[in-house]
């Protein structure tokens, strides 16, 4: 269905910074235009989470803005915003990226993907260029899945790759279903699910993403491509003990949840680091019901574990979890492990990569250990991603950065890699 321009409550979107004719944006003008959008106070960075305040504010600016340049908008089965030059069709050219953050992130991951996109569109208009093939610009939804806690949430439902029941009746931290956000933004959550006419029209997905490490500082290079995702996944820990006061019960007597939540945070490092090449981190611990002065009934710890395989990844878990279970029975405490998400190594089509990079003057080819949009719909359709230099290596954090002069170079390889493909079969 077409996505209509009414700001949603409580959401104050920016104008329009772009328009129609032959003028191109600039990616950095595109962001400063967003630059005051989700601003969080408290954390520093940017909190920008699936259909909130200020990810809806987002998604009315990108309405705007492409239809400032004539583009034709629409809003999937699953909340993904598309963004078409000319008419959609099967064996589509897309590309684009996301518009949310994690908790306190960066101004760069996701947001350059979409205003590269967009700058990219009028820089190839102002060539003249037509494209020969349906082409779109896309926002998925919820790629970081800082509200709901499942990451690439718009690419796997489109995919079909998480169930749409399980979507639905996932929550935030405050208790808000999926379907009740959705629901609240003036979309349909019952709708959720594989789409299969949205994914029948992708020939091909490009998506452009600030590099989150230092492959390209390293090499002196400004833009690169991706070869290959490290498999990665998310779980849940729940130790549960017994609440309690904390001046009145002796430690003896004790079963605080907090100790084996402590070794798990430890487990996960000791593992990790005699494993090359892996990571793993326990980023966010929940205790229940948090008060200073008060022993935790329940402990909730999200482990994120990543390495180069499927099996070295679930070794990795399987180690972790077997040192939490044996320090919650020495505390006398239970735990719960849930797996909420996982996705398998990502080799990117090594062709389409290798075409890419030799159009890019050589561009290096560069692992992550990011998982991507890209990365989900890789299995489904032909997938390529190009990377833009950050000269911190920092990325899900404030010191998040890409210079202007790269980001443009960002957009110059975009729209270089879309003419080309835009006469290709792919």
């Amino acid at each position: 269905m077409t996505m209509g321009a009414q700001p949603r409550p409580g959401a104050s979107a920016p104008g329009p910074s772009g328009a129609s004719g032959t003028s191109a944006a600039s990616a950095t003008g595109l962001l400063a235009a967003i630059a005051d959008v989700g601003v969080d106070r408290v954390r520093g960075g940017y909190s920008r989470h699936g259909f909130d305040r200020a990810e809806l504010a987002l998604r009315e600016w990108f309405v705007a803005e492409s239809r400032a340049r004539g583009l034709d908008v629409e809003v999937d089965r699953n909340g993904n915003l598309w963004a078409w030059w000319g008419k959609p069709g099967p064996n589509a050219l897309i590309t684009g990226s996301h518009l949310d953050s994690v908790p306190g992130g960066g101004a760069f991951d996701g947001p350059l993907g979409v205003v590269s996109a967009l700058a990219a569109v009028d820089l190839l208009r102002a060539r003249g260029f037509v494209p020969s093939r349906p082409f779109a610009v896309v926002v998925f939804a919820e790629e970081e899945g800082g509200r709901f806690g499942v990451p690439c949430l718009g690419s796997r439902l489109l995919a079909g790759t998480i169930d749409a029941d399980t979507a639905r009746r996932l929550r935030d931290p405050e208790g808000t279903t999926l379907a009740d956000a959705m629901r609240k933004a003036g979309l349909a959550p019952e709708r959720l699910g594989r789409d299969e006419e949205s994914l029948s029209r992708i020939g091909c997905f490009v998506e452009l993403h600030v590099e989150q490490g230092r492959g390209l500082i390293d090499l002196g290079r400004p833009v690169g491509v991706a070869s290959s995702i490290l498999a990665h996944g998310r779980w849940r820990f729940q130790f549960t003990g017994e609440g309690n006061h904390a001046g009145a019960t002796p430690i003896t007597d004790r079963h605080d949840p907090m100790l084996p939540a402590s070794q798990l945070v430890l487990a996960a490092r000791r593992a990790a680091a005699a494993a090359v090449g892996s990571r793993a981190t326990i980023g966010r611990i929940v205790p229940v019901p948090g008060g200073t002065n008060v022993i935790a009934s329940t402990v909730d710890c999200w482990l994120d574990a990543r390495a180069s395989d499927d099996a070295t990844t679930r070794s990795l878990v399987t180690e972790i979890e077997a040192a939490a279970r044996d320090a919650a029975a020495a505390e006398g405490c239970r735990l719960e492990v849930t797996e909420e998400s996982y996705g398998d190594t990502v080799i990117f089509d090594p062709a389409l990569r290798d075409e890419l990079a030799g159009l890019l003057d050589d561009a290096p080819a560069l692992p992550t250990g990011a998982g991507h949009d890209a990365g989900v719909l890789a299995s489904q359709v032909p997938t390529a991603m190009l990377f833009v230099r950050n000269p911190t290596g920092v990325s899900h954090a404030p010191a998040e950065h890409a210079e202007p002069d790269d980001c443009e170079a960002g957009v110059a390889a975009l729209a270089k890699v879309l003419e080309h493909l835009a006469g290709s079969e792919r």
